[in-house]
């Protein structure tokens, strides 16, 4: 006989009998404070702006953006993550907006700083490419390349403008080799050393990014595998995670989450920071889209979606769905 037991005295059944008990025995919990709003605001609109390939995510003025946050305190989300949309005449080659006190992001900031204070975390995207013309998370070279070094002054830059706005976390998201130590260093050079760092530690050159361009006014030419990670390895997100706890990272991050649950098991099994994991937009996309269709029940995948990961082992969810399924989670309890 098995260490287990066998049949017929080894009935796993008995433990899924009736909802308390299978609610007792489960070995994920899943929370409303463990979820993260990631939430869009564009400049110049009067009134919401559906983004169609994301029904149900809009991209926010300032006034529905304060709003939103006032809700996803309400449902106990734990934090909300900001992006900022410029106008299109205000993007440039080298992401002017994204360091200007007056940008829309900076603005946001102060907006949802000033309606919920510290009692949701305001969370910032600390990247180029919504503000650049041409798309891309970094300065270019005079090859069209990005240039490394030349990005980093610049998220040191939005890093220092952010923080004075009044975020909490920043998320440096371009994956630029060393940016974590130099916004470090830039948030600590103005006396910011309360200001944590969400550090992008495996972001993953993905297709399931196609939303998230029109979300966010995307004007990209080519791609980013040259600074994104490659799809089929594994291996090297651990290489970063050492390299970003080097340089000072408070929390990491794995993006996409459902496609790369391995790599999230990995690095949660390797750190004693909080880990966090991005659903992003082609995952919740691809969920909306069969619920309209009929073919699964929309808030049970919703839910399963969400448990998969933090069962993976994140801390922390970046969900588009973050009010909503707090709603649901308490609901159940």
């Amino acid at each position: 006989m098995s260490v287990y037991g066998s049949f017929p005295e080894a009935r796993p059944r008995r433990l899924r009998t009736t909802p308390a008990l299978r609610r007792m025995v489960a070995e994920t919990r899943l929370h409303p404070a463990d979820l993260i709003l990631p939430a869009f605001v564009r400049e110049g609109i009067g009134e919401p702006v559906p983004i169609s390939a994301m029904p149900g995510v809009v991209q926010h003025t300032r006034d529905t953006l304060r709003k939103a946050a006032v809700e996803a305190r309400a449902a106990g989300v734990s934090g909300i993550m900001l992006f900022g949309v410029p106008e299109d005449g205000k993007k440039d080659a080298v992401g002017t907006a994204g360091t200007d006190p007056d940008g829309i992001l900076q603005l946001a900031i102060r907006d949802v700083r000033a309606e919920v204070g510290d009692e949701l975390v305001i969370m910032s995207d600390l990247c180029l490419d919504e503000y650049t013309d041409h798309g891309h998370c970094g300065v270019l070279d005079t090859e069209g390349r990005v240039d490394n070094d030349a990005t980093l002054e610049r998220y040191a830059e939005m890093a220092q403008v952010q923080a004075d706005a009044g975020v909490h976390v920043v998320g440096p998201s371009g994956m630029m080799d060393g940016q974590v130590g130099v916004v470090r260093e830039a948030l600590d050079n103005i006396g910011r050393e309360d200001v944590s760092i969400l550090a992008y530690t495996a972001k993953y050159s993905s297709a399931f990014y196609g939303p998230f361009r029109e979300a966010v006014g995307s004007s990209l030419r080519g791609d980013r595998k040259t600074y994104q990670q490659d799809p089929a390895n594994a291996r090297e997100s651990l290489r970063e995670l050492a390299l970003d706890l080097e340089e000072g990272a408070d929390m990491v991050m794995v993006k996409p989450a459902g496609p790369y649950l391995d790599v999230l098991a990995k690095i949660a099994d390797a750190v004693d920071v909080p880990v966090a994991a991005y659903q992003i937009s082609g995952e919740y996309a691809m969920v909306e889209a069969a619920a309209e269709k009929g073919w699964i029940d929309r808030e049970k995948a919703v839910l399963e979606t969400l448990t998969g990961i933090r069962r993976a082992g994140a801390r922390m969810i970046l969900t588009y769905w973050a009010t909503e399924a707090a709603g649901l989670l308490r609901a159940q309890h």
